[in-house]
């Protein structure tokens, strides 16, 4: 044993001491720093000088050696982490969709003055008006203005809700460029990490900021977090690795001509569309390409079966001024070709036909018998779809199958007793909207029946899917018209020559020699009566079922949004508060062991000056 040994224990332990009270003034620098966890030094006896062995000396015991530092080691609870990681995703979803869905709300303005339900309402008013004073222009007059009142208010409501979808998706853009950053940042750290980890040293302040972008990243898509290999971190998502070590994947933005043209987020490496169930990013992605474009497509449901069936029968009526034929509301076409053919694939060739509406060419009573049996087939959201039909049916019993069918088309019958099939909206991104895609019958209903194709069996099936599919329908008196241009709800208009002349308003029918009667209503009356008539409007029967419920659909969805993110802050506040009490730091607590950590100092110190006058009296003073 050396003679100088009680120095160099003395010294082990100024410096463990000192380390501890460096450690203690780290903590308390970063009290305020986010995702810090506050760090403690291991201290450990350090080995003793004997080791029962058979050179060892002849000494009773074995003879310590003070104090060293063993670690420096964060306290963190890796299994609450987890469960922060998880939740977060959840927070971060349902705060995006509380934001976005409130926007929503505020675009129908319900019930407001300036809503479409309150405009669409005087306008149904003004043709009441009319059909009590056929013959007046102040009449005429009132549903001309209160009609524009009621197509700038649709156009209003389209514009809001388009422009909420643009901003949700520069916010996809946005977010997918963060998440490529943090995971950027994150390999980076991996790689430092191990780098540290390989010199025997603790990076317990670069696991700290891996562990704070982690949770960043959990808001803003689901992730699962992998450390069983404590040398390689792993993060999945959708069921892939994102950051692997080193190692990162990223995504990219890949745009189409469906989907309104937005981009779909995909996987850089393999173009594969990437899925999120979760996160801010999750939120984003399913707002825009679920409620707002649902929302969207209502509204144009809406519109195109209002316009269509205002038109319908003003068509049919006759002006003031002796005029007939005229629509009320005027669409763009999506197409110019009056058969509806279009070239979907570019190549310079019509290969397919944009139908909106077809209308048979006999006409039918509701409560007849059909007395046919056979199975029609429609497109459907995910392929086609089967509505059979039986000798005991009534037509009416015929038109509901079909409309509760799950069929992408509505049928219904006019004034005069036809049917009517029209396209709705389309489920899928990759389908037009309002377009019939597909008609069958094994039997006679719509090929002979009704009179809307030609004939029975695959072979006279109608399909969008090719040039001239109009050649599929009955040709006289069947009438069909081609699909507006995408979002009818943005572009629809009053037909120019009804605001020249107002006296174009229609009110009334011309007799069979093409003569108005004075004070004939007719028109105006059927016009009025579509308030309340069951016309299916998309999944609604009437108007006023359309407007009701999309107001409750989106009061439900801001109402859930709403109740799911207290629920979501409420766990995470919990689950936050007690990582505090376990990694967070406490000034009180540091400040006490600085003073715990400084006496050891001082005794330390005191103990060197003990055993260095010790060594002064051996050294010079003990004589000969």
């Amino acid at each position: 044993m050396s003679t100088f040994s009680g120095i160099e224990m003395g010294k082990r332990s100024m410096f463990a001491h000192n380390q501890a009270i460096e450690t203690a003034g780290h903590n308390l620098s970063n009290s305020s720093t986010e995702g810090y966890s506050r760090q403690r030094v291991q201290l450990a006896a350090t080995d003793p000088l004997y080791r029962p062995d058979l050179s060892r000396a002849e000494t009773p015991g074995q003879l310590g050696q003070g104090v060293s530092v063993e670690s420096i080691r964060r306290v963190r609870d890796e299994l609450l982490d987890t469960r922060i990681i998880a939740q977060t995703n959840g927070s971060g979803y349902w705060e995006t969709r509380d934001n976005y869905v409130l926007m929503m709300e505020q675009v129908y303005n319900e019930p407001d003055e300036s809503s479409v339900r309150t405009q669409m309402d005087k306008f149904w008013d003004s043709w009441q008006e009319l059909s009590l004073y056929p013959e007046s222009r102040s009449s005429r007059q009132a549903v001309l203005t209160r009609g524009e009142t009621l197509v700038d208010s649709i156009h209003q409501q389209y514009k809001g809700l388009q422009g909420i979808r643009d901003i949700v998706n520069g916010d996809i853009e946005g977010v997918t460029k963060q998440v490529n950053d943090i995971s950027r940042q994150i390999a980076g750290l991996n790689e430092e990490i191990v780098k540290v980890k390989a010199m025997g040293d603790s990076p317990n302040d670069l696991m700290d900021k891996r562990d704070l972008l982690a949770e960043k990243l959990s808001n803003l898509i689901n992730i699962t977090v992998d450390q069983r290999d404590p040398d390689e971190y792993v993060i999945h998502t959708a069921g892939l690795e994102l950051v692997q070590g080193k190692s990162y994947r990223t995504f990219d933005l890949k745009s189409g001509i469906e989907n309104d043209g937005y981009a779909d987020v995909v996987w850089s490496d393999s173009g594969n569309k990437a899925e999120f169930t979760g996160g801010k990013l999750g939120a984003l992605i399913e707002l825009r390409d679920g409620d707002l474009r649902d929302e969207i497509q209502s509204l144009d449901t809406m519109t195109m079966n209002f316009v269509d069936l205002v038109n319908d029968i003003h068509r049919d009526g006759t002006g003031a001024n002796g005029k007939t034929g005229v629509d009320f509301f005027v669409e763009q076409p999506f197409i110019n070709n009056v058969a509806g053919n279009y070239d979907r694939n570019g190549d310079g060739q019509y290969d397919s036909t944009y139908v909106f509406r077809v209308t048979g060419a006999n006409k039918l009573s509701a409560r007849e018998q059909i007395g046919l049996e056979g199975t029609m087939t429609f497109a459907g959201p995910t392929g086609d779809v089967a509505v059979p039909y039986h000798s005991t049916d009534m037509v009416s019993d015929v038109v509901a199958r079909i409309n509760n069918s799950g069929a992408e088309v509505a049928a219904s019958l006019d004034r005069e007793g036809r049917l009517v099939l029209k396209g709705t909206a389309a489920s899928d991104k990759e389908n037009p909207d309002f377009v019939i895609r597909h008609m069958e019958d094994s039997g006679h209903f719509l090929a002979g029946y009704s009179g809307v194709l030609a004939g029975s069996g695959p072979e006279n099936a109608y399909g969008w899917d090719r040039a001239d599919a109009v050649n599929s329908l009955v040709r006289e008196p069947l009438q069909y018209a081609v699909s507006p241009i995408a979002h009818p709800s943005g572009w629809m208009e009053i037909n120019s020559a009804i605001k020249s002349d107002v006296q174009t308003i229609a009110a009334g029918f011309a007799d069979g020699d093409g003569s108005l009667s004075p004070g004939d209503n007719r028109a105006a009356l059927a016009i009025a009566a579509l308030r309340n008539t069951a016309v299916t409007v998309g999944d609604e029967r009437t108007f006023d079922d359309y407007f009701a419920d999309a107001v409750t659909n989106i009061g439900l969805k801001g109402e859930q949004a709403s109740r799911s993110l207290e629920t979501q802050k409420a766990i995470m506040t919990e689950l936050k508060t007690t990582r505090d009490s376990i990694s967070g730091v406490n000034v009180d607590e540091e400040l006490s062991d600085i003073i715990k950590f400084q006496h050891g100092y001082n005794a330390a110190a005191k103990f060197i000056s003990t055993v260095n006058e010790m060594l002064d009296t051996i050294i010079n003073r003990m004589g000969v």
